[in-house]
């Protein structure tokens, strides 16, 4: 027994070194690289409407293709703030075309003739006055088409875009469509009459202001419930006519850098005061503008 006991004991000594060697392993937890939150996308709701060549490099590009453009675009913000209207949007903007500019082979800016920038006036100052207060900053995305243009873009043939009466926008403060619908309805409700607004809406958040007749088209049932009624006949086709410009004349500069003689746009027309009377009882029918016509 004491020969077992001591070939016991040896067996251990020599293990022993064996065990303190052993590897240790860590149980510290490896940490985590932290995943960044994140980043919100960036609202830009004209994106929808806008191709290169119509944003704000795509502008500068199309002002320097000829000696005339400088000038037109001179005169026409002369004009705009002979008028009090400059600078509520920012000029280049209210030069775009139609959205399908590339597809009808178009440019995607235009100086429009100066027998209809009488018609834009108006429109601004609907716009400065009721759409901006009830909707934030606003962007044009459409507004003169030419009447080729129009007819291949799907317009209506008295579209008015083709007198200069319209202007395509979406908001730049970020905002639900129904929110939209909602407080333009509202405000058009007020002033519309006076100033002649026709207010419609298309896809996404895009909506279209003019100043030749009063109407609506296009609101989403759920909201348009919301909305006062328009008591008046709608008629969607609706034409601006164009004002006879002054017979004075103004040394323009053509392509050739030859002088030419052009008239002076005429005055545009100031809105109607609000009415003190109470308003005239709604007929026994209500019509209403025809969903999805395109002006």
């Amino acid at each position: 027994m004491p020969v077992m006991h001591s070939l016991l004991s040896a067996l251990m000594f020599l293990a022993a070194p064996g065990a303190a060697q052993a590897p240790v392993v860590s149980t510290t937890a490896t940490a985590t690289p932290a995943i960044p939150p994140p980043v919100p996308a960036l609202w830009d709701p004209a994106s929808d409407y806008i191709t290169t060549g119509q944003d704000e490099p795509g502008y500068r590009a199309w002002y320097g293709t000829t000696a005339l453009h400088p000038i037109q675009i001179k005169a026409f913000n002369a004009y705009l703030n002979q008028w009090g209207v400059g600078g509520i949007v920012p000029t280049w903007q209210l030069l775009r075309t139609a959205t399908a500019w590339q597809h009808c082979g178009a440019q995607p800016f235009e100086v429009p003739p100066m027998a209809e920038w009488p018609h834009i006036v108006q429109t601004l100052r609907y716009i400065h006055d009721y759409v901006i207060p009830a909707v934030g900053p606003v962007e044009p995305v459409s507004g003169y088409r030419n009447p080729s243009l129009n007819q291949c873009a799907g317009g209506a043939p008295e579209s008015a875009h083709k007198h200069y009466s319209a202007v395509d926008l979406v908001p730049l403060k970020p905002i639900t469509r129904e929110r939209l619908m909602r407080d333009l309805c509202g405000a058009h409700a007020r002033r519309g009459p006076d100033y002649e607004v026709g207010l419609g809406f298309y896809a996404f958040l895009r909506f279209h202001v003019d100043t030749t007749k009063f109407r609506r088209w296009n609101m989403d049932p759920a909201v348009a419930n919301q909305c006062p009624p328009i008591v008046r006949p709608s008629d969607i086709a609706t034409v601006a006519q164009p004002l006879q410009p002054v017979a004075t004349a103004t040394p323009a500069v053509s392509d050739s850098g030859t002088a030419q003689a052009v008239a002076t746009p005429a005055a545009p027309t100031t809105p109607a005061a609000p009415a003190t009377t109470a308003p005239p009882a709604a007929p026994a029918v209500i019509k209403t503008p025809e969903r999805g016509q395109r002006l």
